[in-house]
């Protein structure tokens, strides 16, 4: 079952979105792809930072099949900071900035890396963890034993229902950046 949005119609919470030269966009107007996935991240994080290949290896599997990823930065991260990240990671796909957290708010993410996967229409599908590689902020696994977000795109592309459509994602804190 999607992940009901407290009421908000279409756009709202989008609307915030700029690209990284400040223009706004909606993610979801004209949209043809078969799920959008917004990993909500940070610069400064290390856990977000260690999922750049996973995230690189995912989008390597689901964009030929019509998904299209992107990285989102809430607050007022810096452009030439998050620039610098982008070629530093080798992320193979675009960013969203959110600096008045509305986006964040439309998800109810809460951390970084936390990933939100929507329809082409704006419905949340999945909200939660990459994998559960780490235990706490602090442990972490050698391999993940649950892949969450490959999962759950699997079910999407299948036509079925996510079975786990929320999962405890750990990382830094979006609220810190408020």
């Amino acid at each position: 079952m999607a992940i009901a949005l407290a009421a908000e119609a279409h756009g709202q919470g989008a609307a915030s979105l700029l690209d990284l030269d400040g223009r706004a966009m909606d993610p979801f107007q004209g949209s043809r792809s078969r799920a959008i996935v917004a990993v909500f991240s940070r610069t400064d994080c290390p856990i977000s930072n260690r999922y750049a290949p996973e995230l690189a290896r995912l989008h390597g599997a689901f964009a030929p099949r019509g998904v299209e990823f992107r990285l989102v930065f809430p607050g007022d991260q810096p452009v030439d900071t998050i620039t610098r990240h982008l070629r530093e990671f080798g992320y193979p796909f675009g960013v969203w900035r959110d600096p008045g957290f509305a986006f964040v708010d439309r998800a109810g993410a809460t951390v970084t890396p936390e990933a939100a996967v929507f329809d082409a229409r704006g419905t949340l599908l999945y909200l939660g963890r990459i994998d559960d590689r780490y235990i706490s902020a602090a442990r972490r696994r050698p391999a993940p034993t649950s892949r969450d977000l490959e999962e759950a795109l699997e079910a999407i592309l299948a036509g079925r229902p996510v079975a786990t459509d929320r999962t405890p994602a750990i990382g830094c804190l979006i609220n810190d950046l408020r």
